[in-house]
Formats: structure tokens, C-alpha cells, sequence
């Protein structure tokens, strides 16, 4: 699907992009499949972990968006619209698999009846850096695709997308205070697993 060949200058922009959609322009479907398939297709990878599926998840993806084109108000940027629908067709695959995870929204409750989110500090280190050899990008994909889906959905969006908190939740159908929660809980559980290999020296 991502070797369509297509030439993007017929819509410069995604306003004409957008009327040719609407249109039922087949040129338009191809040039924003060119356009948004890369991105579309990271995400569904680091969720669904399996080449196989994520090609499913990025035909999956564009069909469902030229279908219902005509309910896309404008309120968010096609691409998040799409990266929408991708991470909903990526939750349905994780969700055949396996029964779905345990809530994890609930507050942290912590010593004196407060229910508050536990700090963890910002992320300590871009999991997309250049600068990281072969063999650490192994070990936080790994860590990355062991976490729950609730938990790795938001990290993929928030930490490795990035997207705002709201952009997340938005796109997941949650609430800002979830999608905190969430994220602080896969900060911690992945600082928990890679310790053993990001921990400096005293």
C-alpha cells in the first residue's frame, strides 16, 4: 500500500485534499494514503507488534477513512482522524488475541486517603534518538511491546508520537485524567524494566 505512486502536488494541502475525498476522488484516496500510510503504519506496528497484522491494520485504516470521509467535521487534522481509526483497528486486533487487561484507571492510592497520581519524572530519554545503538533500541522496543495495550497505546501516542496528553486522549475516547494515569503507569513500569540497562554507574 505505501508504494503508491502518486503525485502529491494535485493536493498541495489538506483543505483540496479534503474536497477531493469528499468528492469520491480516487486520485485523493491515493494521495493521502501516500501521505499519512508511514506514520499510520508505525503506529500500528509498535501496537500490534506483527508485520502482518500491521498491514492489516493500515489497509483496515484507509478503507474505513475514504468510506466515512463524509463524517470527518475538521474539529482535529486528518492525520490524527486517522491515526484514530488506526489505533481503534489496532485495539481490535490486540483485543482477538487475548481477553482485555484489568482496568488501569483507577487513581494510585497512596498512605492517608488521598488518591493522587504517583510523579514520575519526564521521560529521561526520546525513545525514537538517533543516538541510540541498535542493540538499546531492541531493548525498549521490546519493553515498549511487553506493556499492556492500555498502557502502551498511550505511551506510543504521548511519548513516541507526540502527541499532547488531550490529542491522546481524544484519540483513545478517554479522559485527560486517564490518560495521565496511563501514562505514568507505563513511565513506571518501563523504568522498572529497563533499569537494569539505563542505570548510570555511581
Amino acid at each position: 500500500m505505501t508504494g503508491i505512486e502518486i503525485d502529491l502536488d494535485i493536493y498541495p494541502d489538506e483543505t483540496s485534499l479534503l474536497e477531493g475525498l469528499k468528492r469520491g476522488d480516487p486520485e485523493a484516496c491515493a494521495c493521502m494514503i501516500k501521505q499519512y500510510a508511514p506514520r499510520v503504519y508505525a503506529i500500528a506496528i509498535r501496537m500490534v507488534n506483527s508485520p502482518d497484522e500491521a498491514e492489516e491494520v493500515l489497509q483496515e485504516t484507509f478503507i474505513s477513512a475514504c468510506k466515512n470521509i463524509h463524517k470527518f467535521e475538521g474539529r482535529s487534522a486528518l492525520g490524527t482522524w486517522l491515526h484514530r481509526i488506526a489505533t481503534n483497528a489496532a485495539l481490535m486486533h490486540l483485543r482477538k488475541r487475548k481477553h482485555r487487561e484489568v482496568s488501569l484507571d483507577a487513581p494510585v492510592e497512596m498512605h492517608g486517603g488521598d488518591d493522587i497520581y504517583r510523579e514520575v519524572q519526564d521521560w529521561a530519554f526520546a525513545p525514537d534518538d538517533h543516538a541510540m545503538n541498535s542493540e538499546t533500541r531492541d531493548v525498549l522496543e521490546k519493553a515498549i511491546a511487553e506493556l499492556p495495550e492500555t498502557l502502551r497505546t498511550v505511551f506510543i501516542l504521548r511519548e513516541i508520537e507526540g502527541y499532547s496528553t488531550e490529542e491522546t486522549a481524544n484519540i483513545l475516547g478517554i479522559s485527560v485524567s486517564a490518560a495521565k494515569v496511563r501514562l505514568h503507569r507505563a513511565r513506571l513500569r518501563l523504568r522498572e524494566s529497563l533499569a537494569p540497562y539505563f542505570t548510570q554507574p555511581a
